[in-house]
């Protein structure tokens, strides 16, 4: 099939969502060629990071493995559309609840194994395991049955119809890894285009190219990967030669790097935002009306001022993105109101409130900073912030989903349903605001099932103003993915679904002749 009639059997299955992304850099693509380490300085990773894809959480780091290690059936290509990975082809019927994924042939994993519909049913069994903690689970919870359909195709029936179904596959957890004895196994890796040769958490990753990649050859024959919490200490690395790339830029010392003559800089709008969040079973965040006085204490626009220099448009406490299909801008309009504050806290039963706020630089890169500017703003509403200031290498461990008011980020998903599923359902083990709303999961299900778009649309909205009204999650921003990297580096368009050119850096990029 080619991908022509790729895109035709795509656009029957409804499968071209979402709006075109917005990139402000990006550099004029120039011939590649092969050869050379690629050093890349990443803003995340720790030393409890391992290589079981069931153990890959919001850490940015392990995000990347699956993609240099593996492939999952599906990509998601600049554009926002769901496309070809390790499925050739796909199509839906029966109102998009029967799904079939035709497997590339030839495709073979890191250990020489070639791959089959065994390894694709055993992989996604390894996260639905009743016994998986895998943060992938919430994903596949719709499949109610999956089968091999001969010899090179896998065939799902999903509980209730999903015409975004193939967008779930797409997930960097869900690498496709061999099997063996009839266990997922992924200690050699899988498909990818660079095989490990050694991983030393919290300190370094390499790997070298995969001289049997099934795709397009990746450029760079060898990877390495290093962890750098602190954004001075990444910004000297790309300044001293040590790292061709970094991500997290400093965007307090943007302008300094824009001067250089030997860095390009990377400006992408993609779905990330910049949240704190608030646990919604504990008190005093279990108070809807603490949670609105909450959302009007921050100056939001000072935010995007100060800590991301205005790489970033102001958040309204919805998740979704505004370039994403169905997104909303829901009212009123959250912004800082001291008067607005104080009179959620008096519907509360309160004068003033003070509370703690978690944050760290692990989090994401200025979340110091902003904590302490969101401390000064709140004190005009009433609200005394303690802001705690936790161990970066430690934050997704011994923070994320155990404190109750913290910062954090997403990385957003290239659809509502995605996000929704992940983050904001009950039973999903990423949501971090542990928000319940028996509407929104109603309305989780319908919509995805939907096939009338402007119902649908009206369901999405209605999830959207839920999130915004009742929520745990203060959306402050949305932030851009600001990156630099060495003028030898060369690329095409870059995806900003993710980070790192959607992940997919490490095959598409090159160096220079």
């Amino acid at each position: 099939m080619n991908r022509r009639d790729f895109l035709q059997l795509a656009g029957a299955a409804g499968l071209a969502l979402g709006a075109a992304n917005s990139i402000f850099t990006t550099q004029a693509r120039a011939t590649p060629t092969k050869g050379g380490k690629f050093r890349a300085a990443l803003g995340q990773g720790g030393t409890t990071d391992t290589m079981d894809p069931a153990t890959w959480g919001t850490n940015y780091f392990t995000t990347e493995l699956g993609s240099i290690t593996g492939n999952s059936l599906i990509e998601v290509d600049a554009q926002n559309n769901a496309v070809p990975g390790l499925a050739e082809a796909f199509e839906s019927s029966d109102g998009a609840k029967s799904w079939i994924f035709k497997l590339k042939k030839g495709v073979t994993f890191h250990n020489g194994k070639t791959m089959t519909p065994d390894d694709v049913l055993t992989t996604l069994n390894y996260h639905l395991d009743e016994k998986s903690k895998s943060s992938a689970k919430p994903i596949l919870a719709n499949i109610a049955e999956m089968k091999a359909d001969g010899d090179n195709a896998v065939r799902f029936t999903l509980k209730g119809g999903n015409s975004d179904f193939p967008y779930d596959l797409s997930n960097y957890r869900l690498a496709i890894f061999p099997s063996k004895d009839g266990k997922m196994d992924w200690s050699k890796g899988g498909t990818g285009p660079f095989i490990t040769k050694s991983f030393d958490p919290g300190v370094m990753y390499s790997a070298k190219r995969n001289l049997n990649y099934h795709g397009e050859a990746p450029y760079f024959d060898e990877l390495e990967l290093r962890p750098i919490i602190d954004a001075t200490a990444r910004t000297n690395a790309l300044l001293g030669g040590e790292a061709d790339y970094i991500d997290r830029c400093d965007l307090k010392t943007i302008d300094g790097l824009k001067q250089n003559a030997d860095i390009e800089i990377d400006n992408a709008i993609g779905f990330s935002h910049l949240v704190a969040t608030m646990n919604t079973t504990i008190a005093p965040f279990d108070n809807p009306n603490i949670r609105l006085a909450i959302k009007h204490a921050f100056k939001r626009d000072e935010l995007v001022e100060k800590i991301l220099q205005g790489y970033g448009t102001i958040g309204n406490d919805n998740p979704i993105a505004p370039t994403i299909k169905f997104a909303t801008n829901p009212e009123p309009k959250h912004s800082y109101d001291p008067e607005k504050a104080k009179a959620y806290l008096k519907k509360a039963g309160l004068g003033s409130l003070k509370i703690d706020l978690s944050t760290s630089e692990g989090a994401f890169s200025g979340a110091v900073d902003a904590a302490q500017l969101m401390k000064e703003s709140a004190a005009a509403c009433g609200i005394e912030i303690n802001v705690i200031l936790e161990p970066a290498d430690s934050y997704w461990d011994n923070v994320w989903l155990k404190k109750p008011f913290l910062m954090s980020y997403w990385g957003g998903r290239a659809n509502i349903d995605g996000m929704a599923t992940l983050a904001y359902s009950a039973d999903a083990a990423w949501n971090d605001t542990f928000w319940k709303s028996p509407r929104f999961n109603e309305l989780v299900v319908q919509a995805r099932s939907e096939a009338d778009e402007a119902k649908r649309a009206a369901m999405y909205a209605e999830m959207q103003q839920l999130l915004h009204d009742d929520g745990g999650q203060v959306v402050l921003a949305f932030n851009n993915y600001v990156t630099a990297h060495s003028t030898k580096v060369g690329h095409g368009e870059l995806n900003s679904n993710f980070d790192h050119d959607g992940t997919y850096m490490w095959r598409r990029w090159w160096f220079k002749a």
